[in-house]
């Protein structure tokens, strides 16, 4: 082959390169969206993929529809999407957590995470707050800490279960701090509340639209948030970091696709995420969620995903979970 022939030929391959993604690019989506949810509607994924659903459909211009898919954590939602083409129309939108501490509390988990799924956006950080009733002895974050080393294994804490990110967040916190605080384990974070509010447990976790109605009548008291820093929705609340250095126990808010999904798609629909979340009205929305809004593409969310797994790792190691 001459030289000229060569470079003809190389020519001709990186024009039809182009093309395809120039293709993929201007005709993708061809046909309805769908963001499988593994939770029941009403949870905090849920209520997250229907904000940005309305605004991605008009950007995408194909319908966004939501899809629930409840059980085996996560692995009756991620069963779906395999079922489907790994051609970016089905999506998961999950909080991260979820697919860092199944494989540990499950026994023979239908899914593989790295295996099953590729990333394609981060779209926010959901925290956590710490919170006690209003009649505790301790009145803020550094009373807290100074109470529960001077009073070491008699503070209790409710969870939403066993395994739950709050069970997990507060083993994290604990160990960091240097403290021993009881688990009690509630089924649905519905009932850890009540529990705090009615003195069986001294401490619990949760997302603040649970607990700002029980704040604002005076009947608990938030101490401090389990984000790295502090909320952007509520900047007078203090962080565990600034207590525990590095504490960051905030979960992600995340979509994933289909493993094999060509990156051009994963890039398209992650754009889309990105305008979404920056719209005004959306991020508003997702703030009085309790999300704080925090856009990256495929790249970013994958190195966000590998920090927070770790993280959760250590932290069910510390609370010896087994799998069941």
């Amino acid at each position: 082959m001459t030289r000229g022939t060569f470079l003809k030929i190389s020519a001709a391959i990186a024009l039809q390169a182009l093309s395809i993604f120039a293709y993929a690019d201007s005709d993708f989506p061809n046909k309805p969206v769908k963001l499988v949810i593994p939770y029941a509607p009403g949870g905090l994924p849920d209520t997250v993929a229907r904000v940005l659903a309305e605004k991605m459909q008009a950007d995408l211009k194909q319908p966004v529809i939501v899809e629930n898919k409840p059980g085996g954590g996560g692995g009756v939602a991620v069963t779906a999407i395999k079922q489907y083409p790994a051609d970016g129309h089905t999506l998961l939108v999950t909080d991260g957590p979820l697919l860092a501490v199944s494989p540990i509390i499950i026994k023979n988990l239908k899914y593989d995470a790295q295996r099953d799924l590729d990333p394609v956006s981060l779209v926010g950080v959901a925290p956590l707050l710490l919170v006690t009733n209003s009649s505790a002895p301790f009145k803020n974050m550094q009373d807290f800490i100074q109470y529960a080393k001077e009073h070491p294994g008699e503070l209790n804490y409710g969870s939403s279960g066993i395994g739950s990110i709050h069970h997990l967040t507060a083993e994290a916190m604990a160990h960091s701090l240097g403290i021993d605080v009881r688990h009690v384990p509630f089924k649905g974070s519905s009932a850890s509340i009540p529990a705090l509010i009615g003195n069986q447990v001294d401490i619990t976790f949760a997302s603040p639209p649970t607990l700002m109605g029980f704040v604002q009548s005076g009947k608990a008291r938030i101490l401090a948030t389990n984000t790295l820093a502090r909320s952007k929705a509520n900047p007078d609340i203090p962080a565990i970091s600034e207590y525990a250095k590095n504490f960051d126990f905030g979960f992600t808010v995340v979509m994933l696709a289909k493993k094999g999904t060509p990156e051009a798609y994963r890039n398209r629909i992650s754009d889309s995420v990105k305008k979404a979340v920056n719209d005004p009205e959306v991020k508003s929305k997702l703030e009085k969620a309790g999300v704080d809004s925090i856009a990256g593409g495929p790249a970013e969310l994958a190195a966000k995903l590998a920090s927070e797994n770790s993280r959760v790792i250590a932290a069910a190691k510390l609370a010896n979970l087994k799998p069941e």
